[in-house]
């Protein structure tokens, strides 16, 4: 019982890190119709400037977790304005090459100053050490990530439900035809969203600092289990996308901990395929209306 607890409990904390990167992937896409592969190199973006703050300036974690979403959302500002811009009333495809092109360039970038190897960097010592949850010790930077995720996930869920901008953004991210049909200038919050999805992923990549190793490949290794939670969740969705973060982050811990590795290692696929042929479009998607 204890394992299971401890396992159930990993797989919250991985799902929090893919809540957080599905809700900026699923924004983006639902606003944009952008299918951004370069948020991958966003998050690790955002934990290698928070080793970077720390190392050659002494910035500690919680001026970086403030820093590094900032700086990234207005870095993705500014990349909306100069390149994706241009691009959305082409084919979604040359978009599509331009960020899997900044990917590349992104991680390459990052190799050629630090290395490919992995670089650690330092629990805050606030975080350090365990919590006591009843039945077994868990580690308190874990707890922290999973209840600063659920935080965040709340917070951006009470502004899209609760604020006129909320209402319009959320609107325009799900149904973005029929908002334009209202007369809302959706063009007008295209930037500030396309930012707001790179500064979770940047969010995500500072809270993986400490717990993850820090390398130019670990937006790489995570970023097609993203892209299958969002499809999961259903495209476009928010709220799909927040859940279905959180039950694949469980699928996961629970196939690695009582599955063959052969099948552990497929899992979220065959979850996004069994999905796909019972709802096309996700669990939470809407299904396009024939034109």
């Amino acid at each position: 019982m204890t394992g299971f607890l401890q396992n159930t409990f990993n797989g919250l904390v991985s799902g929090a890190f893919y809540a957080l990167l599905a809700l900026g992937l699923a924004v983006i896409f639902g606003m944009l119709r952008v299918v951004n592969f370069a948020h991958g190199a966003f998050y690790m973006l955002g934990a290698f400037g928070a080793y970077v703050l720390l190392a050659e300036a002494g910035v500690p974690f919680w001026w970086a977790l403030v820093i590094m979403p900032v700086g990234l959302g207005l870095f993705g500002v500014l990349l909306e304005r100069t390149l994706i811009h241009r691009l959305t009333r082409l084919d979604p495809l040359y978009n599509f090459l331009l960020t899997f092109g900044l990917t590349l360039i992104l991680q390459d970038l990052v190799k050629s100053r630090y290395g490919v190897q992995s670089s650690p960097y330092a629990t805050p010592g606030e975080l350090d050490g365990s919590v006591d949850l009843g039945l077994f010790d868990f580690p308190t930077y874990r707890v922290f990530i999973l209840g600063f995720a659920v935080l965040v996930c709340v917070a951006v869920w009470w502004l899209l439900s609760h604020t006129r901008i909320g209402l319009v953004v959320r609107a325009a991210t799900e149904r973005p035809e029929l908002t334009r049909a209202f007369g809302i200038d959706v063009g007008r919050w295209v930037t500030p969203v396309f930012g707001f999805g790179i500064a979770l992923a940047g969010l995500a990549g500072v809270l993986a600092a400490p717990m993850r190793a820090v390398n130019p490949l670990m937006g790489a290794d995570l970023i097609i289990v993203v892209f299958a939670v969002v499809v999961i969740g259903g495209l476009g969705s928010i709220f799909g996308s927040v859940a279905a973060g959180f039950g694949i982050g469980l699928i996961q811990a629970w196939g690695e901990a009582y599955a063959p590795p052969i099948l552990s290692q497929t899992l979220v696929f065959i979850v996004m395929a069994v999905v796909l042929l019972w709802r096309p479009a996700g669990l939470f998607g809407r299904e396009e209306s024939p034109a």
